[in-house]
This record gives C-alpha cells, structure tokens and sequence, in this order.
C-alpha cells in the first residue's frame, strides 16, 4: 500500500489531562532502588459511566451515583505483576466533584473471596503517619511505603498469581466516584452507612460484590535500578473484553508471564487499557457518536502512562474505535504521531506500534468492509512508518487469511460461552496476541 506522508497529516489540537498529584512519600529511596508501577488501572469517568463486565446490579450498594459511596468500606483485589516487601498505594479523585477522604486503609494477601490471609493485613498511612487523606476533585497521592513483611516468608514462584486486598473506608459521602468499569476481577464493598472494616480479616461485613475497581489507580513496589516497566495502552482489547473473569488472561496478562520468564523480577507489566477508549478526541470526528470511552488516550497520555513509576516501555494498540466513530486514517496517524512524540520526551522509552485486529463482520460499525479497509491501511502505517521502534503484529496472529475476521477459534464462543461479537478475542486469541510480541524489543535500551 502507498505510505503516507508526514506532509498530508493534519495537526491535532489536544487537551492532555494534567496529573493532579501530591507525594506522601518525602524520604529518600535506598541507595541502587526505584519505585516502579506493579499494577494499575486507568480511571476511565465517574461511576457508572463506561463498559463493565459481568457487573453484580450496584443499586443495593451503591444508592445513587451523585452521592456515592457513604461511609462504606471497599476491599479491592488487584494481583501485582511484580512482588516486593515495601509497597506504596496511589488513590485517586481524578473525576470527583467535591474532596473525598479516605480512612482506615489497609493492604494484605487476599485469602478466599473477600477474606484476608491471617496476619497480612497491614494499615497504610498517609503523609508520614497520618491515618486518613483527603483528595480534593482531581487529585491524585502516593501513601506512604508500607512494608509486607508476608513477602520474604513466601518463595518467588509461591506468590505467582497471589493477590492483594486493599481495604478503604469512605468516610461521609464520597459524590461521583472515580473508577475503572472493566476489573474482570471480583472485589468487595460493605453496605452504605456500616462503618469502617479495613482491618477484619474476614469477609462477614463484605456482603456485596463488583467487578470494578474504585478509586485505587496504582500500586508500586520498590524494586531495584534498573527493572522495567512496560505499559500496555489502548482500549476495550487491551482492557480484556472477552477474556475470563478473574482469569488474568488478557494478552498483557500473557506478555507478562513471557517476560518473567526471561527476565524474573527485573520486569512489571501493567494495563493502561480503557474499554471504548480511542486515540483522538470526539472533536477529531466526522460523526456525533457519543465519546463513551473516556479521556482520549491522548488527553490522557500524562497521567495513565508517563505517570507510571519507572517506565521502560509502552505498547501501544489502538484505532478500531476512532474508525467505528467516522475518524479518517490521516487523522488517527496524526494522534498516533502525537503521542509517539510526546512519549518521546521520555528519554530511553521503548514504544512498540500493535497493528489493529480485524472486526470485518461484527455486528458493530467496526465490522464493515469500508471500515475493514480503512483498519489495513492504518496497519500497513505501523508495519512500515517507521515511526515506532518495533511492531506487535497482532493482526497477523489474529486474522482468518481466508475470510479477513477474526479466526473463529479466538471467538468469544470456543472458551466462556455465548456468541462472539467478532471484535473481541477470547482467551485463545489473547494468548496468540500476548505470544506474537517480540521480547527482545521491549527489552534493548536506547541511548
């Protein structure tokens, strides 16, 4: 296909969104370690806005959107990608409309469901001491490093897979909460009004579920100079629409998994996907499609991806929703160029342009030919633009030569059951996405 000019772009006009942070951690970090991000999830708007999964009805537990959480405890179970004895928790307020404080915030090993294994539990302060923190709308803060003294009781391979639960109490009401809709991982909540339980270890007062995560956007763990970061960007495919529910098996979750096995405890992965996400903003669009995928990743580059503690690499697939949405391919290349050059700034940062994966067929705009078309033209881009530093050809392992769809084996269908939509993979093509990375270019450094 002809290659497209940097002449015939037009320029993006972007609001990238300011990462509103205060650090609670003033103290110098020990001589030959770093803070890097062990997991993450990117908020993607106020509760409920956005695409979960698998979603218990919230109605008991959360009584209306406007006043939120009321003096209710939360127990997240989030799985870090890389283990350590100090940890520090970010909390975010970033789509509030009013200060939030948060109290009685624990961490520790998840045990069975909502329960915490006995002895692990440990209080998490704020700066240096203080049991609560309050964030004003927008804000975001590190706590203090916590130390998990369970760690260096446990092998390296015993805690492959092992989860953590963190435990906040909410005090007052909290108003629209900040949250990341598609956990594809059960956590807990109390009932509104029942008090603060951070610090039980069992699960008695954990009557309701959810497949979301609430408020907590990053969890760090010091880990020596050097370990890399690697950042998977993107949308609904990324986020893991369409694998299973507290699986761990979206094709970051698979690169991972790789990566430890050559490198060990000298790498993290984290997802900084967002269900309906899409590279430019509803400005950059030739239709009236409502913007149901939250902060463009362009506008939201700074805080979910450069925010990252000790970011090393970013791979970046994205561009199916742009097309869905009427956005044409000079316009998608233009905000892909922005952001490879605003990732950039990061000196020694590894960026791997994923080709997009077919939705010729689905029952969705994405599935036209016109469309399908337009997706080979922004594929032949990143194969051959050279405006990343290596290629992730996920289309490549995904796609049916004979028919141009998604292969019927990655569908929905073959591995959790009910018709596949013919845009997400299912565990099987997560798998062969997560497989098709090339390790090597993740893991050279740059000058």
């Amino acid at each position: 296909m002809a290659r497209l000019g940097r002449a015939a772009i037009p320029l993006l006009s972007v609001r990238p969104i300011v990462l509103i942070m205060a650090r609670s951690d003033a103290q110098p970090l020990p001589r030959g370690q770093q803070w890097v991000a062990s997991w993450a999830a990117s908020p993607h708007g106020p509760y409920p806005s956005g695409n979960a999964l698998a979603q218990p009805v919230l109605d008991f537990a959360i009584e209306s959107p406007q006043g939120g959480a009321v003096d209710q405890t939360f127990r997240l179970i989030v799985r870090p990608d890389l283990w350590g004895t100090r940890v520090r928790l970010r909390f975010a307020n970033t789509f509030g409309t009013q200060p939030v404080t948060f109290d009685e915030v624990f961490v520790g090993l998840q045990g069975l469901g909502a329960n915490v294994a006995a002895g692990t539990n440990r209080r998490v302060t704020f700066h240096q001491g203080s049991r609560s923190v309050g964030l004003a709308a927008g804000q975001s803060m590190f706590s203090d490093p916590v130390t998990l003294p369970f760690v260096e009781r446990f092998e390296p391979q015993m805690l492959v897979g092992r989860k953590l639960a963190v435990s906040f109490h909410t005090a007052g009401s909290t108003g629209p909460m900040t949250w990341h809709a598609k956990a594809l991982q059960t956590s807990y909540l109390t009932a509104p009004k029942s008090g603060a339980h951070g610090a039980d270890e069992t699960d008695a007062a954990f009557t309701f579920t959810t497949t979301s995560w609430f408020f907590l956007d990053a969890v760090d763990v010091m880990a020596p100079s050097g370990t890399m970061v690697v950042a998977c960007f993107g949308d609904s495919i990324t986020d893991g629409t369409g694998s299973t529910l507290n699986g761990d098996d979206r094709w970051p979750d698979v690169l991972s998994t790789r990566l430890h096995r050559v490198h060990g405890k000298q790498v993290s992965v984290v997802n900084a996907g967002i269900g309906g996400n899409r590279i430019t903003g509803p400005e950059s669009y030739s239709s009236s499609a409502s913007f149901a995928g939250g902060p463009s990743a362009l506008d939201r580059l700074e805080r979910d991806v450069l925010g990252l503690s000790g970011l090393t690499a970013v791979v970046w697939l994205e561009g199916i929703n742009d097309l869905s949405a009427g956005a044409t391919v000079e316009v998608i290349i233009s905000g892909m160029r922005e952001g490879v050059r605003r990732l950039r700034s990061r000196t020694g940062l590894r960026i791997i342009g994923a080709t997009i994966t077919s939705a010729l067929g689905a029952a969705s705009a994405a599935g036209t030919p016109e469309i399908d078309a337009k997706r080979q033209t922004l594929n032949a881009f990143i194969r051959t633009g050279d405006l990343f530093d290596g290629v992730a050809d996920f289309d490549a392992v995904t796609r049916d030569p004979q028919t141009g769809r998604l292969r019927a084996s990655f569908q929905p269908s073959s591995t959790i059951g009910g018709p596949g939509d013919g845009l997400h993979p299912n565990r099987a093509g997560y798998e062969a996405m997560g497989n098709a990375v090339d390790l090597a270019q993740l893991s050279a450094r740059k000058p």
